[in-house]
């Protein structure tokens, strides 16, 4: 038999090798947010969050620009693409995890798969398709839709796999006092698995919020505001991933320091997107 000392020095070695990974990992993370920073702080000012790009001649002529069209952009683009795969991720993993009979879920997990697997520019010319030839214009609705199919795999995935973890016998107790199988997922199963729910829902929106090559051939992007407010849905939209990468390959240097502080803001919103939401998770528990 083991004896106890050998046990607490082998809990010690592995309590340390974890501490070692996890400091390995986070040490480029940090080395990342510093180097952006570090970058970018120059930039950030209060014209970056009320005035528009504009056009070139603008940076050509020293006039203050912004990327507040861009901002906005951003929360629309990426608040239609969350309405829409929340509530489909979430159905297909509930299918897969309390219906794990059903003749429709091979296909479903295939799909699932096969979605997952696909990089995201096909799924911007998926997007393209379906939504923007039928309508005839680039817009922020097909650059949801888009970011949607990023989205939903990773969804689907994390809610399978956070209802797979509550004890099938809090089901039984359900269906014992007579409760519809529905009701018990509604009431009593997702509600047991919020944490992991969320948890797969950040991870999907920290995917999708950082992706631009989808919405090259959706969002297309614009340097300006929209003249009405229809136009942040069915016209074109620029987003903080997408005006990054342009504003990088631009041949302007202050454009160039604009790009860098786009890359804080988009890390800010990461960021705080995961905090806010690990506050409402340990507040409601």
């Amino acid at each position: 038999m083991i004896s106890l000392r050998r046990r607490y020095i082998r809990d010690n070695i592995m309590l340390t090798l974890i501490i070692l990974n996890t400091i390995v990992i986070l040490i480029p993370l940090f080395i990342i947010i510093i180097y952006v920073i570090a970058k970018g702080f120059d930039a950030v000012s209060l014209d970056l969050f009320t005035k528009e790009l504009g056009s070139p001649t603008r940076a050509m002529m020293g006039e203050p620009t912004g990327l507040v069209h861009t901002m906005i952009g951003t929360v629309v683009v990426d608040l239609i693409a969350v309405l829409i795969a929340i509530p489909f991720g979430v159905g297909a993993g509930v299918m897969l995890s309390e219906y794990p009979d059903h003749w429709a879920n091979p296909v479903l997990r295939v799909l699932n798969d096969t979605l997952n697997g696909m990089p995201a520019v096909l799924k911007g010319l998926l997007a393209f398709t379906l939504v923007v030839k039928p309508m005839g214009t680039f817009s922020g609705l097909s650059g949801g839709v888009a970011l949607a199919f990023v989205m939903f795999p990773i969804i689907a995935r994390a809610t399978e796999s956070a209802l797979m973890n509550i004890p099938w016998s809090i089901r039984e107790a359900g269906l014992a006092i007579g409760l519809p199988r529905w009701r018990v997922i509604l009431s009593t199963i997702i509600p047991a698995a919020k944490v992991g729910l969320v948890t797969g829902f950040l991870i999907a929106f920290a995917r999708a919020a950082g992706e631009a090559a989808p919405l090259v051939f959706t969002s297309f992007g614009n340097n300006y505001l929209p003249v009405r407010w229809t136009g942040w849905i069915m016209g074109p939209v620029d987003t903080l991933p997408q005006r990054l990468y342009n504003l990088a390959i631009s041949p302007y240097e202050h454009w160039h320091d604009m790009g860098w502080a786009a890359a804080i803001v988009l890390l800010a919103v990461i960021i705080a997107s995961f905090v806010i939401a690990r506050f409402v998770i340990r507040d409601k528990k």
